[in-house]
């Protein structure tokens, strides 16, 4: 059984971490934002993340550390080891999202995909992961190149599909825990449009919702649009489908507890004068209670049934994918990395994180005993976050306005991910 008892020493152990050396973070900076902007013009999906995985094994591997690759996939692997003391791991995400960019930046991705259908979509880093790939490698080659200020042994993690939650359980699959020095803590990082650069959002306990994909088709019997009373008509009964289950959270759930049911999909139908045969949704259930959880998909199934047979339509099918738990933080080690992040950043720009109906496969580990930490990273300059808010146009992730002010979130990211590490790699 894994005890964590090395959690247990005094928390003055982390009074004593140090942020890296302004004039070595100075010297690097250049050369990460460059690395930031190759990878956000060059964006892969999820599961396809074949040029990114090389990309970054390669600047790991050119820093020194032992790399291995393809593991769950195209999940990078790179250890590196220093003397005796705690194994740490930390973690970045690779995929981009299926959003064509319109920032105008001038290295903004142009690069096109096609979606499942065949339909030509745009790609682009619009959640920040070439960020939190940029910020890794940096804070990996301040660990390579000061082995004299620390002991013990790292994992840098570059994991494929985030976005589609099942990039950290593929390489947990693969032996990350197994084939490799377990670790005692994870860190990660996640970006922030709502915090301004050199701003570190931490919270204790649960910070990302659990969150299921649920795939639903109405079948129909289709027809002629001039006579709708030969047919079923799928499109009526999905529509009533989307009415009828707003009522699920605001009348069935307790509303002390939070949770979300978002239809992000309604398609059927070919012509103006046709009545399909079938009507495809596709929706996303958020929550942070079990209970809850199943709650919203025993309803999803009961709502979507009963509209069927009230309507005479065959049964419908009820299909949910890329499960993702709640993300929750550990107390302890929340305690420990936000005394060493105010020790390095001040207090002031270390501040509570909000709690979000995001998901985030990070917490994967958890399920396997693994301590974890994931803080937030502010990416937007304070002054260009000033006017957004002024002109209510400040970016959500997920959007194709959105990009960080990279520096200077490049910079915050190292120092942050460097001093938490630090405090956390004492024996």
């Amino acid at each position: 059984m894994f005890v964590r008892t090395w959690l247990a020493i005094p928390l003055v152990a982390s009074l004593t971490a140090q942020a890296p050396d302004a004039k070595w973070l100075s010297g690097e900076l250049d050369n990460l934002t460059l690395l930031y902007q190759q990878l956000h013009k060059t964006p892969e999906l999820s599961f396809h993340e074949t040029k990114t995985a090389a990309r970054v094994a390669l600047e790991l591997e050119t820093a020194g550390l032992q790399v291995t690759r393809n593991v769950g996939g195209l999940g990078v692997v790179a250890m590196l080891e220093n003397g005796d003391g705690p194994v740490g791991l930390l973690r970045c995400d690779m995929d981009a999202l299926p959003i064509a960019e319109q920032t105008s930046l001038p290295y903004a991705s142009t690069i096109r995909a096609e979606a499942a259908d065949g339909t030509p979509i745009g790609v682009m880093h619009a959640c920040g992961h070439d960020i939190h790939m940029a910020t890794m490698i940096g804070t990996a080659r301040w660990f390579m190149t000061h082995k004299s200020e620390w002991q013990g042994t790292l994992l840098f993690i570059a994991q494929p599909a985030e976005e589609r939650s099942g990039g950290m359980r593929a390489m947990v699959k693969d032996g990350l825990l197994t084939r490799f020095p377990k670790p005692a803590f994870a860190l990660a990082l996640h970006c922030d449009p709502a915090l301004p650069t050199g701003t570190i959002g931490v919270r204790s306990g649960p910070l990302m919702a659990a969150v299921d994909s649920a795939d639903i088709t109405f079948f129909g019997k289709g027809g002629h649009g001039a006579m709708p009373h030969l047919t079923i008509d799928p499109i009526v009964l999905a529509a009533q489908f989307v009415v009828d289950i707003q009522t699920i959270v605001s009348r069935e759930v307790d509303p002390i507890e939070p949770c979300l049911i978002t239809v992000g999909s309604f398609h059927g139908g070919t012509k103006h004068n046709i009545i399909p045969d079938h009507v495809d949704l596709q929706l996303t259930l958020r929550s942070y209670s079990p209970v809850v959880r199943e709650q919203l998909k025993a309803a999803i199934i009961r709502k979507a049934e009963a509209l069927a047979q009230s309507t005479r339509a065959p049964k419908p099918t009820v299909e949910f994918a890329e499960p993702t738990g709640a993300l929750k933080n550990d107390d302890q080690l929340v305690q420990r990395t936000t005394i060493a992040l105010r020790n390095a950043l001040s207090a002031p720009c270390v501040v509570t994180a909000q709690q979000q109906m995001i998901a985030e496969d990070f917490g994967q580990l958890s399920l396997a005993g693994i301590p974890i930490c994931m803080f937030r990273l502010g990416t937007i300059a304070p002054a260009r976050l000033k006017q957004l808010e002024h002109d209510d146009q400040v970016p959500l992730l997920h959007t194709a306005t959105y990009y960080p002010d990279a520096k200077e979130s490049i910079s915050t990211g190292v120092t942050a991910m460097v001093t938490a590490t630090r405090a956390l790699l004492t024996k």
